[in-house]
């Protein structure tokens, strides 16, 4: 072989491995390993932080929350802008209506078809009109389109929700999401089409939004409250009565807007709202049923159980998350009985198993898992669905009860590929999800657990970790109330959900949605079951007591609850649930994943629309580092002196090359 044939063969590796590392280490060192989300900082032009404010007004009445909110976007530019902003619901509202105010004209927003909604907007946007497009990413992320926004113009776009708070052991929590978390595409990402809005522009960690948050809730309860709380906010509350408070947000709370909202409080004595409430309405009567479940009584023989915890250790958990995930591991095996046996999976962009079948809970063999706990480090993507097919395929010990528990924050964007997994591979076995963080995605942790028929616990602070351990296993070891079944007389009941009831785990009221009609003599409706000490029946009567119009939001509380059961938590939706949801939204104007809110003002102030395109920043939620998004990150000496060495071998290769030539 001639020499310089020689030469070209030595040196072609070594420049391929050195275009490997030129290439990737930066990509790695800034945290790239994940959704490819562009960061804004405060340098840029004032008009890219279209909304200047957030409003939201709370108001509570028994066990209903109806909810305001105010979004204002003012162009202080010189140029027309058309502006994006994607925002956090909870997983539960019924979103029913939306108005856009410009100066003093005020525009009721109409339901209609997606696509439909979206070619009315489009055509108002280019004919140079004011419009605003209300439409559902997820369950619990939306998107507000406004077009045409001149400059010195200021638009609010009104929103409405409602939604029921349901306690758990006496404490009643009402939780506002206040900004929605990164997702992470991934490999996932193939698995849902339409994840366009996770390429959302985020601002740089501990950078504040420049937009204002301004926060008020009223509650009237129907006896004396107590314990008025917050584990997320300084609250500066104002008692009216014994049973009615106003909560504002205390002024010294800083950057209030990059977490969610949650308020906590308990009636007399513990007591909850129980019992049956009834609308009747000009076409149909609707019904909601809140069950006091039975006292836990504790069986004295509990069986062996086998716990697989899966942990998330991908970038978004770096930091606080982590950390809460570690102490409650650590709360959670040092409470296994000698008969149970545990496998922890962590994963990332992969994932890495702490034995290759469960183990009993031995000294030894916890010494082992908290070493492997202690030190995990977070970093890379979230490919919570290929960890979970390695969790669900493990070995299962036939004569254990299996239960697996989920922890992490949730950032993912293929939700519902997770949840058909787990609901196409459950066989005796329940999922347990602990979403860990200031934002959790709820519509992830809600879904998985409602597919794996299991419970659903949320941590956001460390100090909480201690306590909801302890509840884990409280509810995990025996249920509730099982075989629960409902039964009419003197009444007929329809259209009822849920259709088949899980058993019942935690210390919350067995909640029963329907319709009814041809009520007849003394119609009642009751409720059955199996406790630990026996049978369980509970017979609730229709009176006048409780009918009344006030109790109108069950009509969209009911709906709500029926499209939840038709498609938040299923992966492809079959054609006939398709068109019942989208029959449910016209009839009830309500937003889905196949309708959406429009309005249009048919003023033309910008004829042929021209304008720029403005995507709002989010704020990074509170404890979420850059590295979740893509951020940078300080690169660090070794991989700068692996560069270096790199680039003196070339050099090295290149004259010994020149040298034979």
């Amino acid at each position: 072989m001639p020499p310089d044939k020689e030469i070209v063969m030595h040196k072609r590796p070594i420049i391929l491995v050195f275009l490997f590392f030129l290439v990737h280490i930066p990509i790695s060192l800034a945290g790239g390993f994940g959704p490819y989300f562009h960061i804004e900082g405060l340098d840029e032009n004032f008009d890219q932080f279209p909304l200047k404010g957030t409003r939201t007004e709370v108001s509570i009445i028994g066990v209903i929350a109806r909810v305001t909110i105010v979004q204002s976007y003012a162009n202080l530019g010189s140029q027309t802008i058309h502006a994006k902003y994607i925002f956090p619901g909870s997983t539960t509202a019924a979103v029913t209506g939306m108005t856009m105010t410009i100066g003093e004209r005020v525009i009721r927003a109409k339901i209609k078809e997606k696509e439909e909604a979206k070619k009315i907007f489009e055509a108002a946007k280019q004919a140079g009109k004011n419009a605003s497009l209300l439409q559902q990413q997820r369950p619990n992320v939306f998107a507000t389109d406004v077009a045409n926004i001149m400059p010195g113009d200021t638009i609010d776009v009104e929103l409405t929700y409602t939604e029921l708070i349901v306690p758990d052991k006496g404490v009643y929590e009402f939780v506002y999401p206040a900004v929605v978390g990164p997702r992470y595409g991934g490999a996932d990402a193939k698995f849902d089409p339409g994840q366009q809005w996770i390429a959302n522009p985020y601002l740089q960690e501990g950078v504040a939004s420049p937009a204002s948050f301004d926060f008020k809730l009223s509650i009237n309860a129907p006896m004396r409250l107590q314990e008025l709380s917050s584990s997320s906010h300084k609250l500066q509350p104002l008692w009216n009565s014994d049973n009615s408070a106003t909560v504002l947000i205390d002024p010294s709370d800083v950057d209030p807007g990059n977490r969610d909202f949650i308020l906590r409080y308990r009636l007399n004595q513990g007591e909850i709202v129980s019992g049956l409430m009834r609308y009747e309405g000009e076409d149909e009567n609707y019904f909601l049923l809140m069950a006091e479940p039975p006292a836990r009584v504790r069986p004295d023989q509990v069986p062996a159980r086998e716990y697989i915890f899966v942990v998330d250790v991908s970038g978004s958990m770096s930091g606080f998350p982590l950390d809460v995930s570690k102490a409650m591991l650590r709360e959670f095996v040092g409470k296994l009985k000698p008969t149970d046996t545990f496998n922890i999976l962590f994963f990332s962009g992969g994932s890495k198993l702490l034995s290759p079948r469960s183990l009993y809970s031995t000294e030894d063999n916890l010494n082992k898992a908290l070493y492997m706990l202690t030190h995990q480090r977070g970093g890379g993507g979230t490919e919570l669905l290929a960890a979970m097919e390695r969790a669900l395929d493990l070995p299962k010990d036939e004569d254990a009860a299996r239960s697996i528990v989920i922890l992490t924050d949730g950032y993912i964007g293929a939700e519902r590929a997770v949840f058909q997994k787990i609901r196409s591979s459950l066989n005796n076995t329940n999922v347990f999800a602990l979403g860990i963080g200031s934002s959790v995605n709820r519509y992830l942790i809600e879904g998985i657990t409602k597919s794996g028929n299991g419970e659903t616990f949320i941590v956001t602070n460390q100090n909480q970790s201690r306590q909801i351990a302890n509840d884990f296993v409280d509810y995990i070891e025996s249920p509730v109330l099982t075989n629960i079944a409902l039964n009419a007389s003197g009444v007929e009941v329809y259209d009822v959900e849920p259709v088949v009831f899980s058993d019942m785990l935690s210390q919350r009221p067995v909640l029963v949605f329907g319709k009814y009609r041809n009520a007849r003599q003394r119609p009642a409706i009751e409720l059955t079951g199996l406790t630990e000490g026996g049978e369980y029946a509970s017979r609730f009567a229709f009176d006048r007591d409780n009918v009344s119009e006030e109790n109108m939001a069950l009509r969209w509380l009911w709906a709500r609850k029926r499209i939840s059961a038709l498609s938040d938590h299923y992966w492809n939706d079959p054609k006939e649930n398709r068109d019942e949801i989208f029959g449910i939204g016209l009839k009830y104007s309500l937003l889905t994943r196949y309708t959406s809110f429009v309005a249009v003002d048919e003023v033309v102030r910008n004829p042929g629309g021209l304008g720029r395109n403005v995507k709002q920043p989010l704020p990074l939620p509170a404890g979420v580092s850059n590295q979740t998004v893509g951020g940078p990150r300080r690169v660090s000496e070794p991989p700068l002196m692996i560069m270096a060495g790199l680039l003196l071998m070339m050099s090295l290769l290149t004259r010994r090359g020149n040298r034979h030539g």
